[in-house]
C-alpha cells in the first residue's frame, strides 16, 4: 500500500531537474545575434599599418582594477615579426573587458574568432582579455597531462604559482600576464589560424569563394582538438624561441604616453 508520506528522493534535486533554468552561464544574445564576446562596450579604435597589412585595434575601456597588459606598442612588435604569409584575413586584435560572469566561467587570456562580427562587418580577430588585478589565479590539483604542461608554461612566464589546500593559485601580476599574452597567447592564437588556413590541400580550388569557406571550415572543425591545440603550442613555441635566440624578446613594456593620448587612448585602461 501506498504510503503518502513517503516522498520521491530526487524532489528538489538537480535529478528531477530542480535548478536547470537558474544554471550559471555565460548568455547568448539571440535578438541582436551575437555571441557575448561581440558584444563590447565604450571602445576606440586604433589603426596601424604593419608589414603592409592593416590591423585595427580595438580597445574596450577597462572597469576598476582591471587592466590591459599588453599595449598597442608591445602587440605591435610581435606582430611585425610573425611571417606576413601568416595574416590572412585578420585584421582585428581586440582588447576586450570581460564580465565578472565571463571571468568566473570562461576565464581565458585570449581567444580567436574565426568570423568576428565588428561594426557590421566580419573579420577573423585574436582577442586578448584585460585581467582583474584583484583576482587570483587558480586551477584544480587534479589536472591533465596537457594541465600540467600548461602549468610549467605559466611558470616560465613568471607566474608565482604555490599549491593551496585545493588549488594551485598565484596572484595576477601585470608583468607576467603580459609575458603570457605577449609572447605565447598571440602567436598561439596565429598558430590556430594558421592551420585553419592550410587545413585544405593547396591543390583543391573550388569555384566559389564560399565554397572554399565552407569546405576549409568544416576540414579544420572535424579535426581533433588535441591535434589543433597541438599545432598552435607548436607554432607558438617556435616563435618564441626564434625570437629569443634573436635577442628580440623579451622586452619593456612600451607605455608610450604621448603615442596613447593621440589614440585618444586612456592610461587608465592599462595601468
Amino acid at each position: 500500500m501506498r504510503n503518502p508520506t513517503r516522498r520521491n528522493r530526487n524532489i528538489g534535486t538537480a535529478k528531477q531537474g530542480f535548478g536547470q533554468n537558474n544554471k550559471l552561464v555565460v548568455p547568448y544574445h539571440a535578438e541582436e545575434m551575437k555571441f557575448f564576446y561581440e558584444k563590447l562596450g565604450e571602445y576606440t579604435v586604433v589603426e596601424r599599418i604593419i608589414n603592409n597589412h592593416r590591423f585595427k585595434f580595438i580597445i574596450e575601456k577597462t572597469r576598476e582594477n582591471s587592466f590591459h597588459a599588453c599595449t598597442i606598442d608591445d602587440l605591435e612588435i610581435i606582430l611585425s615579426l610573425i611571417p606576413k604569409k601568416d595574416y590572412g584575413d585578420l585584421e582585428l586584435i581586440i582588447l576586450r573587458q570581460p564580465t565578472r560572469k565571463e571571468e568566473n566561467l570562461k576565464p581565458v587570456w585570449g581567444r580567436l574568432i574565426y568570423s568576428y562580427e565588428f561594426e557590421n562587418e566580419y573579420f577573423p580577430a585574436i582577442i586578448i582579455e584585460a585581467i582583474d588585478l584583484e583576482r587570483s589565479f587558480k586551477w584544480p590539483k587534479k589536472l591533465s597531462v596537457d594541465g600540467q604542461k600548461e602549468l610549467e608554461r605559466l611558470k616560465e612566464d613568471g607566474h608565482n604559482i604555490v599549491m593551496g589546500k585545493r588549488y594551485f593559485e598565484a596572484e595576477y601580476k601585470i608583468e607576467h600576464i603580459r609575458a603570457t599574452q605577449l609572447y605565447r597567447t598571440l602567436p598561439h592564437e596565429f598558430g590556430h589560424y594558421v592551420h585553419y588556413l592550410n587545413v585544405v590541400e593547396r591543390s583543391e580550388k573550388p569555384n566559389e569563394e564560399y565554397d572554399a569557406w565552407e569546405k576549409r571550415w568544416n576540414a579544420y572543425h572535424s579535426l581533433p582538438t588535441s591535434e589543433k591545440e597541438s599545432f598552435a603550442h607548436s607554432y607558438a613555441d617556435t616563435f618564441k624561441s626564434q625570437l629569443e635566440a634573436k635577442y628580440l624578446i623579451p622586452f619593456d613594456r612600451i607605455l608610450d604616453l604621448d603615442s596613447m593620448k593621440k589614440d585618444g587612448l586612456k592610461i587608465s585602461d592599462f595601468e
